[in-house]
């Protein structure tokens, strides 16, 4: 811990997810360009009173065509016999379109509790930060390999248990973990609020809720996976070599979950894999598509899993931990010590 919290690369990496937080929330908000600038003529003026348009009176047809063609506004909304006529330069304008047009009354048979478009969001910003965090955890295999290259490793094995090396490791990247995701809860309220995004707040934060204890777990199962594949080479140039299952672990949340997100029976099924269930549960939760009941189910499951995949994380990493040269075969690494 101590070692990463004084590199420049940790604080960098962390000042830089705390900044793309508040872009994330901030920038849509401040650079969205605002209300669709229209020239109305005339009588036409009747038909946009009360729609989010910028509105620009002129006298005639043609002052209004030549604000279209000098890009001065989006589109001219003129009479047009007994109704009105949109001119737009070479595309239609469906923004102002939409504006035009009224909507028909909608009645929902089962409404949900959270919109599609806060679903989006709160699976991006979870898929996210699990992948981000995921990834994270190469700086295990990473560090494993550089004890091995150098042969630090040999000198810590005589004095301190494999074991323990391995649960430090990972016990030191979960605190770690665990203070940045603290940090970035205390940010969010901040980047929400700045972007006049407040009444998201309220719908968001139980789900943090759940996320967290999640997220921990799922970094403690890929950790002990990390430090696996570190372990089964000696070298940083072939650590690419044992990689790929641990990466497909990380990754395969974020994509499974952004793809089925709005497929609820899909998403429940994925909410009680325990590699997955780090952000579809959570998500779940956020949409209120699940009972608590379940919530904890996915949680036991997915702690049980982490005694399993630490159990056979153990072995393999005692076994290989001290073997150098080439990469180590599972099979040899599982062997017990001659």
């Amino acid at each position: 811990m101590k070692t990463f919290v004084s590199s420049k690369g940790f604080w960098i990496g962390f000042l830089a997810t705390i900044a793309g937080l508040f872009a994330l929330t901030v920038l849509p908000t401040a650079f969205g360009g605002g209300d669709p600038k229209v020239a109305v003529v005339g009588s036409a003026v009747h038909a946009v009173q009360g729609k989010q348009l910028d509105v620009r009176e002129v006298a005639d047809v043609q002052a209004a065509a030549d604000l279209v063609r000098a890009d001065e506004v989006e589109a001219a909304v003129v009479p047009d016999g007994g109704g009105i006529k949109v001119l737009a330069l070479n595309d239609p304008p469906n923004d102002v379109i939409r504006q035009l047009v009224a909507a028909p009354p909608v009645e929902l048979l089962d409404p949900a509790a959270v919109d599609s478009d806060q679903r989006f969001v709160t699976v991006l910003v979870f898929g996210l930060v699990f992948l981000m965090f995921g990834m994270g955890g190469a700086a295990i295999a990473q560090s494993t390999v550089t004890e091995k290259q150098t042969r630090i490793v040999e000198i810590l094995v005589s004095t301190v248990p494999v074991r323990a090396l391995l649960a430090g490791k990972i016990l030191g990247h979960v605190l770690l973990t665990l203070g940045q995701v603290l940090v970035l809860a205390l940010a969010a309220p901040i980047a929400l609020r700045v972007a006049g995004l407040s009444e998201l707040l309220a719908v968001v934060v139980p789900a943090l809720g759940w996320f967290v204890p999640f997220l921990m777990l799922g970094f403690v199962l890929i950790s002990s996976m990390w430090a696996v594949a570190g372990a089964l080479v000696s070298r940083q140039e072939d650590l690419g070599s044992t990689m790929g299952l641990v990466m497909l672990a990380v990754m395969g949340p974020y994509f499974g979950v952004q793809f089925f997100f709005d497929n609820p029976a899909v998403l429940a099924v994925l909410s009680f894999v325990p590699f997955t269930a780090g952000v579809a549960m959570p998500v779940r939760m956020f949409a209120q598509q699940a009972q608590p009941w379940e919530a904890l189910v996915s949680l036991g499951l997915l702690a049980a899993t982490v005694v399993v995949i630490l159990l056979v994380a153990s072995r393999l990493y005692t076994g290989s931990l001290l073997q150098t040269g080439a990469r180590v075969k599972l099979s040899r690494a599982w062997a017990p010590a001659e």
